[in-house]
């Protein structure tokens, strides 16, 4: 019987053979039900042509920020909260990004009655919020705030990425620039996201952020902008990991048993979590 903790080769999956299947991928149905794919490839392709050097400059500011023992912070409400639950922590992450969410923002499974989402998007445009978000925190010197909003409108993340600028944090917004100058902000938060950060990041989604139009319906489907943020995220992630390599001082990465073994594995988490949570330890210390 082979020992748990060492690493089993894993088969690759199978392909059917060209033209397999029950529907192949030319027939008419198939095409259609791909459209969505194409609009995201689509997308994707725009962020890739237009924001390399923007998701480069982020990566040095969280490569900065990490080997010099600091925090990169991220916030986002609303199904902003999946970009930056995606950074840390998951397979193929490292500490050093600090996840915030607020729960009262972000719960969206009770739809209506009780926590639901009438509630959420009340509370995230009221003014001054931010400012008790962020007195949990003492931030430091080296820290980065990325924050995460496809409108770019809401009291919340505009105000978090202007009272974390206050703190002489640099600031990166991951936002639709199409979204955001759609609509005047409102008055009682006076700027946009975009406009409250020291380097804006594009999600490059159309002002409706759903990406498919379709015949006989008046409203797009198939929303651009999580999976836009997403890659965002990612891209950042790997490009900050090259970085601190070449320092010496990348942390440990969650990695998955079928890579390095059950044991290894283990070793890493605990080093992973123990590492966060002497960062945070700083952070939240007050």
């Amino acid at each position: 019987m082979a020992r748990t903790d060492e690493r089993q080769p894993v088969a690759p999956p199978s392909r059917p053979a060209d033209g397999a299947g029950p529907d192949a991928a030319s027939s008419p149905g198939a095409v259609a039900a791909l459209r969505w794919l194409r609009e995201a490839t689509a997308l994707l392709e725009r962020v890739a042509a237009s924001q390399a050097e923007a998701i480069e400059t982020a990566s040095r500011w969280c490569a900065e920020a990490i080997a010099s023992g600091g925090l990169v912070h991220l916030f986002g409400t609303g199904h902003s909260r999946i970009p930056v639950e995606e950074m840390f922590p998951r397979y193929g992450s490292y500490p050093g990004f600090n996840p915030i969410v607020e729960l009262s923002m972000t719960f969206h499974t009770q739809v209506v009655g009780a926590n639901g989402q009438r509630q959420a998007m009340f509370i995230e445009r009221v003014p001054g919020l931010a400012e008790v978000i962020l007195s949990n925190f003492r931030f430091g010197p080296a820290d980065v705030m990325i924050v995460f909003s496809a409108s770019g409108l809401s009291a919340v993340p505009v105000e978090i990425a202007r009272g974390a600028r206050a703190r002489g944090m640099r600031v990166i917004a991951v936002t639709s620039t199409a979204q955001s100058l759609a609509v005047e902000p409102d008055p009682a938060v006076g700027r946009r996201l975009l406009d409250e950060a020291d380097l804006v990041i594009d999600l490059c989604t159309p002002h409706a952020d759903a990406l498919c139009a379709i015949e006989g319906m008046e409203t797009p489907v198939g929303p651009g902008s999580t999976i836009a943020a997403v890659a965002i995220v990612n891209s950042i992630k790997v490009r900050t990991a090259e970085l601190l390599a070449e320092r010496g001082a990348l942390p440990p990465v969650l990695t998955r048993p079928s890579v390095v073994g059950a044991e290894r594995s283990r070793t890493l988490f605990d080093q992973a979590y123990r590492e966060h949570a002497r960062r945070i330890a700083r952070a939240i210390d007050q």
